[in-house]
């Protein structure tokens, strides 16, 4: 194989404020106040669990990662000697201009590749630094990651990446940049915007699909889930509603309030918190059991860790499989094609606990057995309508 050339880039930031409820950690204000209530950045050990894969090449790649935190200290702990492309902000604060950066001098270096570490700003950012010049390929590690240039996890990146740079049977293609504006997204309101193309390397199974909105025609079910979902909450047992119009649905057919892009805490009569955070879930498990209450992102079919990082692996190593209780529109689950609905909370013990066959409720009295894998999806399972 010729010897080839891979740029770095990791975003160290981001994701940060995902599982203290901030929806994002665009700006140094929120990533501060992320930092205050507790969060822990986790950028790093996920952009180095995509380097690992590759880590077997590494005789015949010369690594480019851009310097510090925002990859050269991850490529050494990983194992790799990289070149390091210098950014102002080495040594302190990352900005978006450095990104921009690093990707123009990868980009002039001669990689062959991209990596990147970050959500949908990382992507944009990339995107307006060198459009559709170079390949690169996404290291999923934000919080709102609907831009479909990101691996489905991190270890499919790294392991597509070495497909791709061996010549192998990846092909690039043409994928959207979308982002959210984070401000109007705190307020439970999504403004989308399209930012332009990326060329990634694409395996089916292997990346993302961009997020496609639940069509206003799926109301009817989505109430008559709702229903269902009532009947089932049993007394005493609060519930974490994730984010959602299906499960909105279901907080307006108890008659409680819901924070659309938020975690809640809720039982059947009340609704005890509002737009919660990991510790406030773990501080009700102390005193209370938990049950989980959540739907897939339509069009991509991430059911854990995609914009309710809030549920994080700590809360569900304590809450059992039959208190999981995953609901989504029946068109929206055929809409999937028979691919399995995907976790990646970052944690593969958890994931796998919770892999397998699950009870998905899609209608009033109505189930169907669905795969939900965590990892390293199968190549196209197919549902089991019951």
């Amino acid at each position: 194989m010729p010897r080839r050339r891979l740029g770095f880039i990791v975003n160290p930031v981001a994701g940060i404020g995902g599982s203290v409820g901030l929806k994002g950690s665009d700006g140094v204000e929120t990533q501060q106040r992320a930092l205050a209530l507790g969060a822990e950045p986790r950028a790093g050990e996920r952009a180095a669990a995509a380097l690992k894969p590759l880590l077997h090449m590494a005789d015949a790649i010369d690594l480019l990662a851009a310097a510090g935190q925002m990859g050269e200290a991850v490529a050494r702990r990983v194992g790799f000697r990289p070149r390091v492309v210098p950014v102002p902000a080495a040594g302190g604060a990352t900005t978006a201009e450095d990104t921009r950066q690093a990707a123009l001098a990868m980009r002039d270096a001669g990689a062959d590749l991209v990596l990147f570490a970050g959500g949908d700003g990382t992507a944009r950012d990339v995107c307006r630094a060198v459009g559709t010049d170079l390949p690169v390929l996404g290291i999923p590690a934000g919080v709102k990651i609907h831009s479909a240039v990101y691996a489905v996890t991190p270890v499919l990146a790294g392991s597509l990446a070495a497909e791709y740079l061996r010549g192998g049977g990846a092909r690039l293609r043409e994928a959207e940049v979308v982002d959210l504006d984070e401000e109007w997204y705190r307020r439970g309101q999504t403004v989308t915007a399209l930012h332009g193309y990326l060329m990634v390397p694409h395996r089916a199974g292997a990346v993302q699909g961009r997020k496609v909105p639940t069509p206003p025609g799926e109301n009817a079910q989505a109430q008559a889930i709702a229903a269902a979902v009532a009947e089932q909450m049993e007394p005493g047992r609060v519930y974490a509603l994730g984010p959602g119009t299906t499960t909105r649905a279901v907080a307006e057919h108890l008659g409680l309030p819901k924070t659309l892009v938020g975690v809640d805490l809720i039982t059947r009569e009340e609704l005890l918190a509002a737009d919660v955070g990991e510790r406030q879930i773990l501080a009700v498990q102390e005193r209370r059991p938990l049950g989980i209450i959540i739907t897939p992102i339509g069009g991509q079919g991430f059911l854990l860790g995609r914009g309710n990082q809030q549920i994080s692996p700590r809360v569900l190593r304590r809450v059992g499989r039959e208190h999981l209780l995953v609901i989504c529109p029946a068109a929206k689950l055929a809409a999937l094609q028979g691919r399995p609905l995907l976790m990646d909370t970052g944690d593969p013990e958890v994931d796998g606990r919770l892999a397998g066959y699950l009870e998905v409720i899609t209608g009033y009295r109505e189930r169907a057995v669905y795969r939900v894998v965590g990892g390293e999806p199968d190549e196209n399972p197919e549902p089991e309508a019951t």
